[in-house]
């Protein structure tokens, strides 16, 4: 079976959807770990027995081999670094400059079940630690998109099929992909977690406070076993518990169902996030923050090191609200429709969805005076820059050579890629040249979410950039 055939999937019975926001667990359990060195002191000792990174949901086990996070481009590595202990280094602040992108995956997992399941809420995460900025965009489950080697389907397929197929680095490293080749974005983790730790969270802070918008009656709201656990609430301001937080933002019983859920979603997340920066949280957190470990490492799996937890902590707290983003794909980038084998689908408008990216996810333009000095500070990188054609244009690859090498840019091989099918041109760093893609970025016209880095060039070559159809040369 080649690349191109969609593959034949088991097709299960029909099941309820499962929310599980408490993928965010994640990042709220940066914050308690960012804030003070008294919460390493205290938790160092339920830290020794520390299983977050990529424990298993029942009993199902991936692969970890290396995986693509870049559609189309050379292998990239991503190390998942197991030690169970903090680091020295843990406390450090964190060293990167690039923007940090996180997938976060709600999976559907219920009665206690075993075996494959389906990720329920997806959300990308972006931090740029120049800017300190962050941005969350939530993607409805049921958007119609191409899971790469398996055709067209709804995008929460994706990590079902990693799973029932063994795909390299399993259900995440498939979801990854997907939504790398869906908005044009590297993705660099990920996080997956069923709902109970979120419920145990709230309830460990007391709950929280939301305004409800609208009266929400959910006679038909799914229990964890199948069955149902009616939801209702009226409009006005609530203090929620676990629980109760938990129905709010899983219920899809409003005029615009999982559109509407998701904007819950990120209300909870925001409402989560303030109570425990709030004033008079620390004491009782350090009090329960042995409950907290042991709560996530029992319902997460992440490839995010426990070093990076803390070291994305201290960045983070350093995030004003103000500086934190967030969309929802709603029906403005998205259009209803029926497959034939009856299936409700929200089928992507790819244009105005890059729009949004570019507005949420693109980092501030680089200061003018950065921008003079670009052509000298990129020569001092002295970075080989290789240009790869991946479209079925002839001599472009050649034509971008000659274009570039006239502002200086040192490329040493060009050819093509291995398709001619790419929709975007991108620019993979084997090293760090940050001022040689600076400036490429600038010449070229592209989006700094298409720059991405990676390890062991498959030439001799320390810069790749892969032409996509959105690449003309000037004057041409």
């Amino acid at each position: 079976m080649t690349s191109s055939e969609p593959r034949p999937r088991p097709r299960s019975g029909v099941r309820l959807p499962l929310w599980a926001l408490g993928l965010i667990v994640l990042v709220i359990i940066s914050f308690l770990v960012g804030s003070s060195v008294w919460l390493y002191r205290t938790v160092r000792a339920e830290v020794s027995r520390w299983e977050m990174t990529d424990p298993e949901f029942g009993n199902v086990t991936e692969p970890q081999p290396e995986t693509a996070v870049t559609p189309g481009a050379p292998s990239i590595s991503i190390s998942e670094n197991i030690s169970p202990f903090l680091s020295a280094e843990a406390f450090k602040p964190w060293e990167g400059e690039e923007r940090i992108s996180i997938l976060l995956l709600g999976v559907d997992r219920r009665c206690d079940e075993e075996g494959p399941t389906h990720s329920d809420s997806l959300m990308l995460l972006t931090i740029d630690p120049v800017s300190l900025s962050a941005a969350v965009l939530s993607i409805p489950r049921d958007l119609w998109v191409e899971i790469p080697g398996f055709g067209v389907d709804r995008i929460n397929q994706a990590y079902y099929d990693g799973q029932v197929y063994e795909y390299p680095g399993g259900g995440q490293a498939l979801a990854r992909e997907t939504v790398a080749a869906t908005l044009g974005v590297p993705v660099d983790y990920y996080v997956a977690i069923d709902f109970n730790a979120f419920v145990e969270i709230v309830n460990l802070i007391d709950g929280i406070e939301v305004d409800v918008p609208e009266t929400i009656d959910d006679p038909d709201y799914p229990d964890n076993c199948y069955g149902y656990d009616p939801f209702h609430i009226e409009a006005g301001v609530h203090q929620l518990d676990g629980t109760m937080a938990l129905k709010y933002a899983r219920t899809r019983a409003t005029f615009q169902g999982d559109v509407d859920r998701a904007g819950r979603q990120q209300q909870v997340l925001m409402a989560v996030r303030d109570k425990v920066l709030s004033l008079n949280m620390l004491p009782q957190l350090l009090r329960e923050a042995p409950q907290i470990w042991q709560t996530v490492q029992a319902n997460v799996r992440t490839n995010l090191s426990l070093d990076e937890m803390v070291q994305l902590a201290l960045l983070a707290q350093d995030i004003p609200q103000e500086n934190i983003h967030m969309a929802v794909i709603d029906y403005n980038y998205v259009i209803n429709q029926t497959t034939p084998d009856d299936r409700q689908v929200l089928v992507p408008i790819r244009e105005e969805i890059r729009k949004l990216r570019d507005e949420l996810f693109a980092p501030p333009p680089v200061p003018t005076p950065v921008i003079a000095n670009l052509p000298d500070l990129m020569r001092e990188e002295g970075a080989r820059v290789a240009v790869y054609n991946g479209t079925a244009v002839f001599g472009l690859a050649g034509n971008t050579q000659t274009f570039l090498q006239r502002y200086g840019v040192n490329v040493t091989e060009i050819g093509n890629a291995d398709a001619a099918t790419y929709r975007s041109t991108q620019i993979i760093d084997y090293g760090t040249h940050p001022n040689t893609t600076y400036y490429l970025v600038q010449l070229m016209g592209i989006p700094p979410l298409n720059v991405s880095n990676a390890s062991s060039p498959p030439g001799e070559f320390d810069v790749l950039i892969i032409i996509g159809s959105d690449w003309q040369v000037p004057g041409q």
